[in-house]
């Protein structure tokens, strides 16, 4: 044991030039040698710190943590806390170098010469060393099997890691204070049950600073560094007063604490109730899904990394304080007016979000359930219902008619105006008809009758179709706008196409380029993608990605960038401008006069169901604020499993709500638009000023005036052509006359006339005669034999009445 001692001695000792060198002979300079030879420069990085996110209002949402830590300068530790932590561990650490030699030699002298335990030598610095060296192992983003052969490395009771050890807290005295590695030692360290360092254990265990521990606290704390999983309070109470009291003791035979002080702060308990658990991540929080939408958005921040793995190491690592545009207030509202029509165990989905124009700022994103989880029987889910699939949603909802507008927004940049006049006639057959698409001319080759839900059937214009949603209005406008721009207007204006999971996302253009069914909302969309779009009418045609994280600051104070709403304009203002007139009149004269907030502003809106009802949905908005509410099916429960007993084929319509009692009528604005937007809304409306939409210029009302060009020299088919290429579009029109049944009478308007671009021009074909003309004129030839007769008869008697005379 002697030898051993002497060999020991001397490498440690000469390798810090103390006058025991020349303890063990040649023994020692030679292991001295090999200890000058080893690396002398340690990297101490700041350690791993969590990252805070933070609402509008300034508290905080949520933290992100390998580690839940909480750095702090020396002078806001308690120096109870300090002179405890090195009563136990190094209580002449300030007296000797790197190397405490006589508690060196006294711990191996007991060690082994004792079968009750080990007991430690190693000083403040090299126990700092140590969890460096552990720390930069978990730092290394390797496998877990790497990570777990590192820090076993590190932990290894073999003579090389000691002496490799000792070599850098040499070299680390020569850089640092003593303050400074005793500062880092307290930071560093961990106290159990999840808590690093002192200042977040302070906070864990008695929800107080490291600045304000009393003796007892301090003690306790101390006491956990040596074995923190053995000792944790929350596991073995006991074992961690014991502990507790064990440094109580060394402080009391050093002199730092007196009788008095120890006794009272021995009889000082544990409530293991008053624990503060610091929730890691978003589930459990106050708001966990716009929690995961905050970490998915910084995920793909190429201020935090190169890749996935390096901004996930900074959010979990880096100390950062993220600052999000979350309103609790707007928020709370919008979840209670969602739950309050339908609960988080209903076979029934809904949702409300609000985007600010201009902005894309995420105002509030709620859900019928709002608590993250795996238990479905409690209505827990860890989707994202109203967020797009790689935002963390599923593969989204049918959004119906409010897809109409697109179609509007298209077909006003192409110059067809909103005075644009088809007739409306319902059911009507679309059966063979053509269109454009963004490959050329596309075909309706399957049988397709289209029918109104609100039975119009006469001639009308863009607004009061929209008023209305009529259908067969919006599939003629689409077909004459073509189905390249109006897929192309859903995609610039935000809308995402929901997909699998794990799927690569649709593009939207490419799928539904040639599927005139577009506009009735047949498209699984993501209900956030909604907003997003009617978002980019209300702010007059800029598009904004949604975004919710404002600001991004590192641990060191740097500003980081923060990830871009990218907002450009993506359709001129006044096509902007008259898509909120008519759909301005939708919420004032239409079917989203329910969802109205009677205040004086203006606002424009848009109801949506699907066929079956299976969703009913209100986008509306105003130059504020931009907001859908939609109440979908949930088609994984029952009665609305197709094929399953008691499945309910017409939707939502009619349907009793089990768990709020809410009757569903089956329409945008009596349900989602009247019971959830409206009293949002009108809550929201209280903090912004009231403002109005801009109106549109001339050419987009009534569009500018063309001339009809000739065509009289043109067999039908080449005229058509060539009307069709000048813009207009071309439909054929019975009428009577008395040319034969189906003979082509002429173009109608015809050649020359002053008329708005991309007007109808009439195919004018005989119907035959008119049968009421012919009615007409057996009826007057029957009056005339009638008249005749009467006259007849009136001078037979005439002449008779004479004859008498």
């Amino acid at each position: 044991m002697f030898a051993i001692v002497s060999v020991l001695a001397g490498v440690l000792v000469a390798g810090l030039f103390v006058p025991y060198a020349g303890l063990a002979g040649m023994g020692s300079k030679a292991a001295a040698d090999e200890l000058n030879s080893l690396p002398t420069e340690l990297a101490t990085p700041t350690p791993p710190t969590r990252s805070t996110v933070y609402m509008a209002d300034g508290k905080v949402l949520a933290y992100f943590y390998d580690e839940n830590r909480i750095p702090v300068a020396l002078n806001k530790i308690a120096p109870v806390m300090r002179q405890a932590q090195l009563a136990i561990e190094d209580h002449r650490y300030y007296e000797h170098g790197a190397l405490d030699v006589k508690g060196t030699l006294r711990a191996l002298v007991r060690n082994s010469t004792s079968d009750v335990g080990t007991q430690g030598g190693s000083s403040i610095t090299q126990q700092y060393v140590k969890m460096v060296q552990i720390e930069s192992c978990q730092s290394k983003g390797a496998s877990d099997a790497k990570i777990k052969k590192c820090v076993e490395d590190a932990k290894a009771p073999t003579m090389e890691r000691k002496v490799r050890e000792l070599r850098y807290a040499i070299a680390l005295e020569k850089r640092l204070t003593k303050d400074q590695i005793l500062s880092n030692y307290l930071n560093i360290a961990y106290y159990g049950d999840g808590a690093y360092g002192v200042e977040a254990a302070a906070k864990h265990y008695y929800n107080t600073s490291a600045s304000k521990l009393n003796l007892g606290q301090a003690a306790m704390l101390a006491g956990l560094v040596q074995n923190p999983d053995a000792n944790n309070p929350m596991n073995n109470r006991a074992a961690a007063l014991d502990r507790r009291d064990v440094v109580l003791n060394r402080m009391g035979e050093l002199g730092l604490a007196t009788p008095a002080e120890i006794k009272k702060a021995k009889q000082q308990g544990f409530d293991t109730k008053a624990v503060k658990s610091i929730v890691q991540g978003c589930v459990g929080t106050r708001y966990p899904f716009l929690c995961d939408y905050v970490r998915r958005t910084l995920e793909q921040s190429p201020s935090l990394g190169d890749n996935v793995r390096e901004r996930n190491t900074m959010l979990d690592r880096g100390g950062l304080k993220i600052y999000t545009a979350i309103d609790p207030k707007s928020q709370d509202l919008a979840q209670k007016k969602v739950s309050a029509f339908v609960g988080a165990k209903d076979p029934l989905i809904s949702t409300m979000n609000m985007i600010q124009p201009g902005t894309g700022l995420i105002v509030a994103s709620a859900q019928s359930r709002p608590v993250m989880g795996s238990d479905k029987k409690k209505g827990q889910t860890y989707f994202n219902l109203s967020a797009p699939s790689e935002m963390g949603g599923i593969q989204g909802y049918q959004a119906g008619s409010t897809f109409k507008a697109f179609t509007m927004a298209a077909a006003l940049e192409k110059g067809i105006p909103i005075s644009k006049k088809f007739n409306a006639k319902s059911p009507y057959d679309f059966t063979g008809r053509t269109f454009d698409t963004c490959d050329g001319r596309g075909k309706v080759y399957d049988k397709w009758r289209v029918k109104n839900s609100v039975g119009h059937s006469k001639t009308i214009g863009m607004t009061e179709a929209a008023e209305w949603s009529v259908n067969t209005y919006f599939v003629q406008l689409e077909l004459a706008t073509g189905m390249c721009g109006v897929t192309k207007m859903a995609e610039k204006t935000g809308i995402k196409v929901g997909h699998q999971l794990g799927a690569k996302p649709i593009n939207i253009v490419k799928e539904y380029q040639d599927k005139p069914s577009f506009t009735l909302g047949t498209a699984e969309v993501a209900p956030m993608s909604v907003a997003e779009a009617y978002a980019t009418f209300a702010s007059g045609g800029i598009h904004c990605s949604p975004i919710i994280v404002s600001k991004i600051v590192d641990r060191k104070g740097k500003q980081l960038d923060a990830p871009s709403a990218n907002c450009k304009r993506v359709m001129d203002e006044d096509v902007a401008d008259g898509v909120n007139k008519v759909l301005k009149s939708v919420i004032y004269k239409g079917t989203g006069t329910r969802a109205l907030v009677r205040d004086g502003r203006d606002q424009a809106g848009k109801t949506g169901t699907i066929d079956s009802a299976e969703a009913v949905w209100f986008a509306g908005y105003t130059p504020e604020i931009a907001g859908v509410a939609m109440i979908s099916i949930d088609n994984q429960k029952k009665p609305f499993m197709k094929g399953k007993p008691g499945f309910r084929s017409h939707g939502v319509t009619g349907y009793r709500v089990p768990s709020t009692g809410r009757y569903l009528e089956g329409s945008g604005s009596g349900d989602s638009g009247q019971y959830i937007w409206k009293p949002v809304m009108e809550q929201y409306f209280k903090s912004v000023p009231r403002t109005k939409f801009e109106e549109p210029a001339s050419r987009i009302k009534t569009g500018k005036k063309v001339t009809v060009p000739y065509v009289g020299n043109l067999s039908i088919a080449a005229a058509t052509k060539k009307l069709e290429k000048a813009g207009f579009d071309v439909s054929t029109q019975y009428v009577y006359s008395n040319r034969p049944k189906y003979t082509f009478l002429g173009w109608s308007p015809g050649a020359g006339a002053r008329v708005s671009e991309f007007s109808t021009v009439y195919k004018l074909v005989s119907k035959g005669k008119d049968p009421a003309i012919a009615r007409a004129k057996a009826a007057a030839e029957a009056k005339k034999k009638a008249d005749a007769k009467k006259k007849a008869e009136d001078k037979k008697k005439d002449d008779k009445k004479k004859g008498d005379g």
